[in-house]
């Protein structure tokens, strides 16, 4: 009798967590089936984000128009290679991932302002985001006169 009671409050624990997780874990595989990844990249950032942070991005994510993904795997790009690893080989394969995506675009400064509010508990350096944004634009985005809104 003691184990079917136990047993019974297992099941109760799990479905109840993942009920109070689902939006969230939905929001993380949207993006990392978009950008044909693992959920451990988006999961790392979200963790390293804080608690707050975490969850405002988690928010934003959740928002179902083309913009915020974008938005959304555009901070994880920047905090992807100019957080974690700027090495050029890391920089092909994110940009690799956004293209097959159709998610490559430049890096615009208000994703740089997206991204410093969500990273703010770690406290990145402006220069070193800018500069990130600057090298991704010049490696990735055409010269001849385009104009990007995003």
């Amino acid at each position: 009798m003691i184990w079917l009671m136990l047993a019974t409050l297992a099941v109760v624990f799990v479905v109840g967590f993942r009920v109070l997780t689902s939006s969230s874990r939905r929001a993380i595989k949207r993006l990392s089936e978009r950008l044909s990844v693992t959920p451990m990249p988006i999961e790392s950032m979200i963790d390293q984000m804080g608690k707050k942070q975490g969850d405002e991005f988690l928010h934003y994510l959740e928002r179902p128009n083309e913009a915020h993904l974008q938005n959304a795997a555009q901070v994880l790009l920047i905090w992807q290679v100019a957080v974690v690893d700027g090495s050029e080989s890391n920089l092909l394969y994110w940009h690799r991932q956004m293209q097959k995506a159709r998610l490559a675009a430049p890096v615009t400064d208000a994703q740089i302002r997206l991204a410093l509010s969500f990273l703010r508990e770690i406290e990145p350096d402006i220069n070193d985001l800018n500069s990130f944004q600057h090298r991704y634009n010049q490696l990735f985005m055409p010269q001849d006169g385009v104009t990007w809104l995003h």
